[in-house]
């Protein structure tokens, strides 16, 4: 017992690096863990005091736990049967699956990189980029919102700005929990996307095994209380133009809810920019033989040299305006009262239409609409059109800057002569036509406004009504 046993250095080092190891797993792990946790819980617990709706514990929950609780779900674990007499594979083998598709899904939430860096970063990129503008918004009706009530912001998807723009605006409100495509999952984003409470979903799976597991997150979310946030639309726009829904996401949430469950509040929000950072992309992907994005790291990576560039040495100027405007609340058990069926299809409709009747009204959308028939005008007939609209439209969120109608049409003349979409000669300013889709693209985020199908166009409308284009 006391001999002495002589070992290579290599050997010992090993086994002191074993032990090290081994005592901070099993003793100083779990306490700086439980230490870090009580610190994080005082503060979440601070944080809800000031925000509209207090962050759920469901949102605070372990990731993995969250994931345990998910592949044992009664309803999944009988999708993994089914699947794996579909398949013909083992069960273990589609538990795997169905483990895998949770930890794609459920995201790994952290209260102090949403409020301590996204926050403060969404504020600084809205502001760098644009002149924010908060429209429409009936305070009183959000704040009547019932306490117990799931929140769902419901949104149009003009750009990959929005995550931000509504993240920002939101800030007062709650931690919205953001549904996310897959474009999100590479290195490091994913990472980040899923610290601030986003949770992925593959847009055109059509696997039940998936579809379920999803479903089942969407709805113990639901039935938690998590504010959430989505866009109907499914993906961004390529035309500009609002699109038909996609309901998956809606049909998953309208199911969970019943009697005897908590009620869902949708709150339709209406975004609008002079100038999409994407646009051009996007326009690129409509001619694209699988409507795919061409945009390569690289790309974006030069374009945002550039801006730094710009910024340092004095020459960058703000992309115009953005803003953002919230309809009136819908409560889901009220628009379900006496309805039976199948709800997602009307609900989707109602949800769309409430988006469009609050789409903020830019200077560049509404110079773009003027423009887009190739006409060319004087900058005091742009003026005298923008009252026609305005008359057209007496209940439209026109956003006028400085309040001044005539500024307004200026600053649309200059926003898009800078882009080259519009070419001024003397005194008159007509359309690029190499530019002609760019002009419609922006027109297009508010053709619904000016050609609802219970309007009637007046006459001055009708002089500067464009083909219908994209």
């Amino acid at each position: 017992m006391t001999s002495t046993v002589e070992l290579p250095l290599w050997l010992f080092v090993l086994i002191l690096l074993f032990a090290v190891v081994t005592f901070a797993s099993h003793f100083l792990f779990p306490s700086v863990r439980w230490f870090f946790r009580r610190r994080l819980e005082k503060a979440v617990s601070r944080l809800n005091e000031r925000l509209e709706r207090p962050i759920q514990p469901f949102k605070l929950a372990r990731r993995y736990d969250m994931i345990q609780r998910l592949i044992y779900d009664p309803e999944v674990t009988s999708a993994i049967v089914k699947h794996a007499q579909e398949q013909g594979i083992p069960d273990n083998v589609a538990f795997e699956q169905a483990r895998r598709y949770a930890r794609e899904i459920v995201p790994s939430f952290s209260a102090s990189a949403y409020f301590g860096f996204a926050i403060r970063l969404a504020r600084f990129l809205s502001n760098a980029f644009y002149r924010v503008r908060l429209g429409h918004h009936d305070e009183e009706a959000l704040k009547a919102i019932d306490p117990e009530a799931t929140v769902v912001f419901v949104m149009n998807h003009r750009s990959n700005m929005d995550y931000v723009l509504v993240t920002y605006l939101a800030a007062e409100r709650s931690a919205l929990s953001y549904a996310v495509g897959e474009w999100a999952r590479v290195w490091p984003l994913s990472g980040l996307i899923r610290a601030m409470g986003a949770y992925f979903i593959r847009r055109k799976s059509r696997n039940d095994l998936y579809r379920t597991v999803l479903a089942r997150y969407v709805r113990l979310a639901t039935e938690a209380g998590v504010t959430q946030a989505m866009f109907p639309e499914g993906g961004l726009s390529l035309t500009g133009k609002l699109m038909t829904p996609k309901l998956g996401l809606l049909k998953y949430i309208a199911d969970g809810v019943g009697p005897d469950t908590r009620d869902v509040v949708f709150v339709p929000v209406a975004l609008n920019y002079d100038r999409v950072l994407e646009d051009r992309i996007l326009l690129a992907a409509v001619h694209h033989p699988r409507r795919r994005f061409d945009a390569s790291i690289g790309m974006i990576a030069a374009k945002s040299f550039k801006q730094i560039w710009l910024r340092a040495t004095g020459r960058y100027h703000k992309f115009g305006y953005a803003a953002v405007s919230f309809g009136a609340p819908m409560s889901l058990k009220a628009f379900s009262a006496g309805k039976q069926g199948d709800l997602t299809v009307p609900l989707g409709r109602e949800l769309m239409k409430r988006i469009g009747e609050v789409v903020p009204v830019l200077p560049v959308p509404m110079t773009a609409w003027i423009m887009q028939d190739g006409v060319a005008r004087s900058r005091a007939e742009v003026e005298l059109a923008f009252t026609a609209l305005m008359d057209t439209v007496p209940n439209a969120h026109i956003h006028l800057p400085r309040n001044n109608r005539d500024y307004a049409a200026e600053t649309g003349l200059r926003q898009l002569c800078q882009r080259g979409i519009l070419i001024a000669e003397g005194e008159q300013y007509r359309l690029n036509p190499d530019e002609e889709e760019v002009c419609r693209f922006y027109a297009n985020s508010i053709r619904h406004l000016f050609q609802s199908k219970n309007r009637k166009d007046s006459a001055s409308a009708k002089e500067i009504s464009a083909p219908a284009g994209l």
